[in-house]
């Protein structure tokens, strides 16, 4: 029995079957929860390329789980994405199902020039965020109601 289904049946319980209006109360507001989706940003710091293959499986099983999810590359995970992007690299699969799922944000413009790759971030598409002293800030995923989790 879903948690829905639980909760209507104890307040027709408590209310002796005469919930009425409460019970529609309680139901809008259960559904209200559960409707909302949860946002999550990943914030890619590592440069290693298994931990930023982590970023994209977890991202792409949130994102199957109903989250909204978005990735942002940052500091030395920018120099992992001429080597992801490469179609012989055997774990670009997974970076282009991310990517055709929209879920990669941007990259940060400051880290990637610093790491050589900007070009090569620019080529693949990958928007540059920068509004933070040339990087991308988490205060501004913050207010928009997402929760940030870095790699």
């Amino acid at each position: 029995m879903s948690p829905v289904a639980r909760r209507l049946l104890a307040v027709h319980a408590v209310t002796g079957g005469r919930s009425g209006l409460w019970m529609y109360m309680l139901l809008d507001r259960t559904l209200q929860g559960v409707m909302q989706m949860e946002k999550v940003v990943l914030f890619a710091f590592n440069g290693e390329l298994m931990c930023f293959v982590h970023v994209l499986l977890n991202a792409l099983d949130m994102k199957e789980k109903g989250f909204e999810i978005k990735i942002v590359i940052e500091g030395a995970a920018t120099g992992v994405i001429p080597e992801i992007a490469r179609k012989g690299n055997p774990m670009h699969g997974l970076y282009s199902r991310a990517r055709e799922k929209g879920l990669i944000d941007g990259a940060c413009k400051a880290c990637s020039n610093k790491m050589g790759v900007l070009k090569a971030i620019e080529s693949e598409g990958i928007p540059l965020l920068g509004k933070m002293s040339g990087h991308p800030g988490m205060a501004e995923y913050i207010k928009q109601g997402y929760r940030v989790i870095t790699f």
